[in-house]
């Protein structure tokens, strides 16, 4: 501790403080001036303006985490409640009341559409864990719904099978068989064993156009399956849309109101708006996407995105009966569940070049 008497000295001393900081002092003269002047250098300043900068960040992301964290809890415990319902409603359907029991299917319907919707929405707070746990509930209630449909509401598959019972009275090469199986009037297929649901569509056709209007597809859960080089339109707007072991098929779709999901899928080109789209197990297929979520991979390689394009008569109504925002397309948002470097693009797909984008496409008609 320094002991200075003299005012003189005791300004001295802090002066050379004060340097040995690098802070500039200006203390008056030795007549007893009391005006003092401190120049602080940059360098301080930049630094203390830093610090304070720094503060306001780790603030800033604390309360950004804090804002998240809460999201992901309402989500979580909203769309447990609303699954818990539609369980309920599912396992309350007895055979004993077929109305009673049509009416709680098309509710359950409803609300897992709702659900699905709800995930949407809430995709870009989650993580993917959280992803897949929904996605997996929500799959799960669409096979018990599906087999609920099957158990208690058996009349479809009864007319199918009458049908198939008069053309088999009839004889007709196999050929033409596969062709009205493909093609049926009442758009009713079987699915392979391991789906199965009652739903239009088409199903085990080669080389073939295969066409759908609005009416018959107007809200419907459609299936595509086992297509080989068809050439697929559907003029409406489907409640979901499943495609399944296709090979070197165009298949064109109206806007689908909640997900598209594609397995098994190669060289192909795919051209749909929808809400969200599943795509697993697909090689070398191009996509024209509108999405007003995300687009979602898994167990793909070589899969190419770009701007949905295809247009035709009463498509923005078909918009609006969906339900999605034409100017909202988030088709370069691309999550690949095989990829979790973050920074690194996947290299399991990429973005069509504009110079090799299709803008129109061919008006096709079905054979008689």
């Amino acid at each position: 501790m320094i002991n200075v008497r003299s005012p003189r000295l005791f300004r001295e001393t802090r002066r050379n403080y004060m340097a040995a900081l690098g802070v500039e002092v200006n203390m008056g003269n030795d007549d007893g001036d009391k005006n003092t002047a401190v120049r602080v250098p940059e360098r301080v300043l930049r630094r203390d303006q830093a610090r304070l900068e720094e503060v306001e960040r780790r603030r800033n992301v604390k309360e950004s985490q804090s804002v998240t964290e809460e999201k992901s809890e309402f989500f979580t415990s909203t769309f447990n409640a609303e699954r818990t319902a539609v369980e309920e409603m599912l396992s309350s359907c007895k055979d004993n009341d077929r109305q009673k029991s049509a009416k709680t299917l098309e509710e359950a319907t409803l609300k897992i559409q709702q659900l699905q919707k709800f995930l949407s929405d809430s995709i870009m707070f989650l993580t993917q864990y959280e992803i897949r746990q929904a996605q997996a509930s929500l799959q799960k209630l669409q096979s018990t719904l599906a087999e609920k449909r099957d158990e208690l509401l058996p009349k479809k598959k009864f007319a199918f099978r009458s049908r198939n019972t008069e053309a088999s009275k009839q004889p007709a090469p196999v050929q033409q068989t596969t062709e009205k199986s493909a093609s049926d009037a009442a758009g009713i297929v079987v699915v392979d064993a391991s789906v199965s649901v009652y739903q239009c569509g088409f199903s085990n056709a080669d080389s073939q156009v295969l066409i759908k209007q609005a009416e018959e597809i107007q809200q419907r859960d459609v299936l595509l399956s086992h297509l080989t080089n068809c050439k697929v339109r559907l003029y409406g707007c489907p409640s979901t849309l499943h495609i399944k072991n296709v090979r070197g098929c165009e298949i064109l779709s109206g806007p689908v109101s909640s997900s598209v999901f594609v397995d098994q899928c190669t060289d192909s080109t795919l051209v749909f708006p929808c809400q969200q789209l599943r795509t697993h197990n697909t090689t070398a297929t191009q996509i024209y996407l509108h999405v007003t979520s995300r687009a979602i991979i898994e167990d793909c390689h070589g899969v190419r995105f770009a701007p949905f394009t295809w247009t035709y008569p009463g498509i923005h109504d078909h918009f609006t009966v969906a339900g999605l925002d034409p100017n909202r397309n988030n088709w370069t948002e691309v999550d690949d569940f095989n990829w979790l470097a973050a920074g690194t693009p996947s290299p399991n797909w990429t973005v069509i070049p504009e110079t090799e984008r299709k803008c129109s496409w061919d008006v096709v008609e079905q054979a008689s």
